[in-house]
């Protein structure tokens, strides 16, 4: 694995990002790098880091405003070459068959458990490399 594992964090609201950030702690699992998170409120944020080529997961808020993590990640899913594998944060454990339409590689529900959390990512990071 490299010296450090790059996150993208997708989220319109500032608490949810905070939350994420907070339940991941530096290392989400003693096998994982350290963990920095690319924090990004607006599609197009995203867009661009992902262009960048340097992202090894993503976390994807679906109930972002105005657009959801949902259709985030379906559209990345299709139209990023060797896309990231992504963590979708959904409302409802009943929105998990929305969650596989749109490609997501695994889900947690909000708010976020912690242990819940960090376990989801180090799992798609370790898988990613």
């Amino acid at each position: 694995m490299p010296p450090s594992a790059t996150v993208l964090l997708y989220s319109s609201d500032a608490g949810t990002r905070a939350q994420v950030r907070l339940a991941t702690g530096r290392k989400p699992a003693s096998d994982i790098p350290p963990v920095a998170f690319l924090e990004c409120a607006t599609v197009d944020a995203v867009l661009e880091a992902l262009g960048t080529g340097r992202i090894d997961a993503c976390v994807l808020d679906g109930e972002a405003v105005p657009l959801g993590g949902m259709g985030v990640c379906r559209q990345i899913k299709n139209e990023i070459f060797q896309c990231p594998p992504v963590l979708l944060l959904i409302a409802r454990t009943q929105d998990a068959w929305l969650a596989r339409w749109s490609l997501a590689d695994a889900t947690v529900t909000l708010p976020v458990e912690p242990v819940e959390l960090a376990a989801a990512l180090a799992a798609l990071l370790r898988a990613a490399h």
